[in-house]
């Protein structure tokens, strides 16, 4: 079973090579012969187990191992391709490629007309190495921004190798590609002493991983390693004081771990989203108070989790700086199961907000939403005690209702939210009704009362456009949230259940 290096376009260093082979991408475990077959075989581990069909064993033998029970195949080798140096991938991809050509060449050498190249995008190209020693620094000197996304660099010295010769390196993506990790990652950090922006998405990376690696980027500031295999993560100590920037969107995080994040000093943004994140405590402070953790936190997502508390929001009040705040996707109801009232809450509960999933907090939308909560929760607060001494279980509850009352005054008793009123019930709305998938058809204003059902306003809808109540999908946008539309999903609901306001849009589809 001994290895055949005769066999043509088989480096001798195959094993732990990456290689492509039929448009998958895959890692060289294996190289020699398989009995009873003749000739030499290749043992690759896929990328994507779905592609193997074995755990490296043939027969009874094991002649590698996979992580995947189906993950592993072997091959021939003039099936597979073992790539191409950079300066080859970046002749094929500028010069050879007609379909990408972006150079106007007007009589220059290839050489001049690297020169002037500020971005190299190589992503999907089969680059292997550097090739010719120091030929990149000749060739491609003014590179700032390098894509090296699913390519066939096999470990962190091949990167090394090609971004050392690049002094004016800031932005490198090296998403989707399998590293092995440098035994010595101090020796690399004169190839990535400039490199400001890294992207590492599935990588197949843990975190101890990462920081493992991080000594080689001194200067780091916006890290993107999402949909790896990051579970736990620990605290930095000693790297990645500089990021700015860092996104584990879609890993199964273990939320307990999240904190240790906290205290690196300039972290200004952090993507949480999609991590089956559902608690996040800051018990450092207390309820109203700021916390010590994510000093310069300014925006956070949190998009896509499991986020059913209104605690978890309570905590994020606590964070000093926070001005940019997304958790679409989550489960976060009102008691009245109005997705606007949702957002008001998440506006009055959240002072010092200016973004909400991703929507500008226009100052009168603020100024609403802080007096509606006052009215909201105005009743429990003077059973609580009012402004003499609120209870501490209703300042746990509701930690930024003092401030409000500071801002604008206690709540009077005739202005408490209560049931609807005979007044509210005959109140008239201005609504304008438009048609999106119909541009032909002119919008239709209508005074409705608060009262009506949806059910009677789809009613009213059949008569005026002849199209069947049930095939009728209605939601709503405001002035006041502008790009946003709601959806009024329950017939039996009246307008005013779903807050729907005087000059308000309905927008109108059918199926």
């Amino acid at each position: 079973m001994g290895v055949d290096h005769t066999e043509p376009g088989v480096p001798e260093d195959a094993v732990g090579r990456r290689v492509s082979c039929e448009g998958e991408r895959a890692t060289v475990q294996y190289v020699g012969l398989v009995p009873p077959t003749a000739g030499l075989w290749l043992g690759v581990e896929w990328d994507n187990p779905e592609r193997g069909k074995h755990d490296g064993s043939h027969e009874g033998v094991q002649y590698f191992t996979c992580r995947h029970p189906k993950g592993g195949s072997f091959v021939r080798p003039g099936k597979v391709s073992f790539g191409v140096d950079y300066l080859s991938a970046v002749e094929q991809q500028y010069i050879y490629d007609t379909e990408k050509n972006y150079m106007e060449w007007e009589g220059r050498s290839k050489k001049l007309s690297f020169e002037i190249l500020t971005s190299v995008l190589l992503c999907g190209c089969e680059v292997n190495g550097p090739g010719p020693d120091g030929e990149i620094r000749n060739t491609t000197p003014l590179v700032r921004w390098l894509d090296l996304s699913k390519t066939l660099v096999s470990c962190w010295e091949d990167v090394s190798a090609i971004t050392r010769q690049l002094n004016q390196l800031e932005g490198l993506q090296l998403s989707t590609n399998r590293l092995r990790l440098p035994s010595e990652p101090s020796a690399h950090c004169e190839a990535f002493c400039r490199l400001k922006t890294l992207a590492l998405n599935s990588c197949d990376l843990t975190w101890p991983q990462i920081l493992e690696c991080a000594p080689m980027w001194p200067q780091l500031e916006v890290l993107s390693a999402e949909e790896n295999n990051i579970t736990e993560l620990q605290r930095p100590e000693g790297v990645l004081q500089s990021l700015k920037t860092l996104s584990l969107c879609g890993n199964p995080l273990h939320q307990d771990s999240v904190l240790s994040v906290a205290a690196l000093p300039r972290l200004e943004e952090l993507n949480l989203s999609k991590t089956g994140l559902s608690d996040l405590r800051f018990d450092d402070a207390a309820p109203g108070s700021l916390t010590a953790m994510f000093p310069a936190l300014k925006n956070l997502y949190l998009d896509h989790n499991n986020i059913t508390e209104w605690r978890v929001v309570d905590e994020l009040g606590k964070l000093p700086s926070l001005v940019k705040f997304s958790c679409l996707g989550n489960q976060l109801v009102s008691d009245d199961g109005n997705p606007r009232t949702a957002t008001e809450l998440l506006i009055a509960k959240l002072g010092r907000l200016r973004f909400l999933n991703r929507c500008e907090i226009h100052p009168d939308e603020r100024r609403g939403a802080e007096l509606d909560y006052l009215k909201m929760f105005g009743e429990e607060w003077l059973k609580a005690g009012g402004a003499s001494q609120p209870s501490s279980q209703f300042t746990c509850r509701h930690p930024r209702y003092l401030s409000l009352v500071e801002k604008y005054g206690a709540p009077e008793e005739g202005e408490l939210k209560k049931p609807e009123s005979f007044a509210l019930k005959n109140q008239l709305l201005k609504l304008v009704f438009v048609f999106p998938d119909d541009v032909e058809r002119k919008p239709i204003e209508k005074k409705l009362p608060a009262s009506m059902l949806v059910q009677k306003v789809k009613g009213l809808l059949y008569r005026l456009l002849k199209v069947p109540a049930v095939d009728l999908k209605l939601t709503y946008s405001s002035p006041k949230m502008e790009g946003t539309e709601f959806e009024i999903d329950n017939d039996l609901k009246t307008l005013q259940f779903y807050s729907i306001e005087d000059g308000d849009q309905v927008l109108v589809r059918w199926s």
